[in-house]
């Protein structure tokens, strides 16, 4: 299961990749939902529009692979200057000089359609439609990797908001304390070393709550440039989230398991290197095949030297039919091409079940980490239930002077503690079930 911590160098990678294209915006604040992150980076992340750059590649190669089906048209010129003949018998004996006219000129169309070929250029079309398929799986499980890393960023941010909520809480009471105890001093009931722990604890409250508000900043600027949104700019979470987890309670593992092997970009695009590799055994077997394509040729061509004496002439002739080729070599050149595929179909098998493996692997160990985090969230929820009540019941102690102002700060410092552990259990929680549904494909 992918932490928090896991997700920053990932994500601090995506985000320097994804500085160009910007959106302008100064001096502002965001609310933004989960969702509409998305769209953002689905629209200007520059690691996403790279991959749609790919899979337009990816279609143009289809149209070339197609084309091939095209017909073949040729055309030639040629002018020479032919030097004067010499006829002689067989011992080269009694020569003698004949004229040739000495400028020549040669001009031929030929056109050729190919009728079979083994099987390449379907092959070739298969290959170039598996490999946009390739394209798109591809594009489909970075896309999920950048959705995910934004999920870490936001579901943090979202932590921290609530984190500066709680710290804002408890400073709000221990001012009211700071002023209940000044009176009581001041009444002669209390020393001002009471005071004193009560301001110690007001300022490592207020330090606190600044530390997270800088981690706020921090991660706000690093999800904006994320989704390449340039300037003075604080992203705020728009989704209250606390329930959110509870739509995975419901879900078995072999639901998860079940969606992940469905859906996964990396078990489609392993199972499209294994199609891939099918199909180029299919092209090398092509080879070994005959080739037969209608051809039609026109020639103009200019003195006629076949004839004694030469008839300074043009010679135009066509020709239309049919014709065969066979490469010989390829009975013992391609058997050994033909094994080589063989062998890399069966390699990309082993790497199809290993990648199912740990995709199974992964969902096992994020289905038990939602499982923990469910108990950690229900532990949370009576630690903060027990820490107010004894809160409140040394407080009352203390009104009425059976409890010293120790006890106040211990109290204090515990529910302090166990409503910061509330709001990461929640977000734990959340973490855990986005990255069951990024393990499926369908984030």
């Amino acid at each position: 299961m992918l932490s928090k911590r896991s997700l920053l160098p990932i994500a601090v990678l995506m985000a320097i990749g994804g500085t160009e294209g910007r959106l302008a915006a100064q001096s502002q604040r965001l609310a933004m939902s989960l969702e509409e992150l998305f769209r953002t980076a689905d629209e200007h992340n520059t690691s996403i529009k790279s991959f749609e750059s790919a899979i337009a590649e990816a279609e143009a190669g289809i149209a070339a692979a197609k084309a091939e089906r095209l017909p073949d048209v040729d055309a030639s010129v040629a002018f020479s200057y032919l030097g004067g003949g010499r006829i002689m018998d067989r011992d080269f004996g009694n020569g003698f000089g004949i004229h040739i006219p000495h400028y020549g000129s040669n001009l031929a169309l030929t056109a050729s359609l190919p009728i079979y070929t083994g099987g390449a250029i379907g092959s070739g079309i298969s290959l170039s439609r598996l490999a946009k398929q390739m394209a798109e799986a591809t594009a489909a499980e970075n896309t999920q990797r950048v959705r995910m890393m934004l999920t870490g960023f936001y579901l943090q941010l979202h932590e921290l908001k609530n984190q500066e909520r709680i710290f804002d809480e408890n400073i709000a009471l221990t001012q009211t304390l700071i002023d209940h105890t000044q009176k009581r001093q001041e009444e002669g009931l209390v020393l001002r070393n009471d005071l004193t722990r009560y301001e110690l604890q007001m300022e490592s409250l207020r330090l606190a709550r600044t530390q997270v508000q800088n981690r706020a900043r921090t991660v706000s600027h690093q999800l904006a440039t994320a989704l390449g949104i340039q300037g003075d700019v604080e992203i705020l979470p728009a989704e209250v989230f606390e329930e959110e987890g509870s739509k995975a309670i419901g879900q078995t593992e072999q639901f998860w398991q079940d969606e992940a092997t469905a859906n996964s970009p990396a078990l489609r695009r392993s199972r499209l290197g294994i199609d891939m590799s099918e199909q180029k055994v299919r092209l090398e077997k092509s080879a070994r095949r005959p080739t037969v394509a209608l051809i039609a040729e026109e020639h103009l061509d200019g003195p006629i030297t076949v004839e004694i004496p030469n008839i300074n002439k043009n010679l135009n002739y066509f020709f239309v039919g049919v014709g065969m080729k066979y490469r010989f070599g390829s009975l013992y050149k391609n058997s050994k091409k033909v094994r080589q595929a063989r062998q890399a179909t069966e390699t990309a098998r082993q790497q199809h079940r290993q990648q199912a493996e740990e995709i199974e692997n992964a969902v096992q160990e994020g289905y038990v980490g939602l499982e923990t985090a469910l108990s950690e969230l229900a532990t949370s929820r009576k630690s903060v239930e027990l820490a107010t009540q004894n809160y409140d019941v040394v407080t009352g102690r203390y009104e009425n002077g059976m409890a010293l102002v120790t006890d106040m700060v211990d109290a204090a410092n515990q529910r302090l503690d166990a409503q910061l552990r509330l709001v990461n259990s929640r977000i734990n929680l959340l973490l855990s079930h986005y990255n069951l549904v990024f393990l499926s494909g369908k984030l």
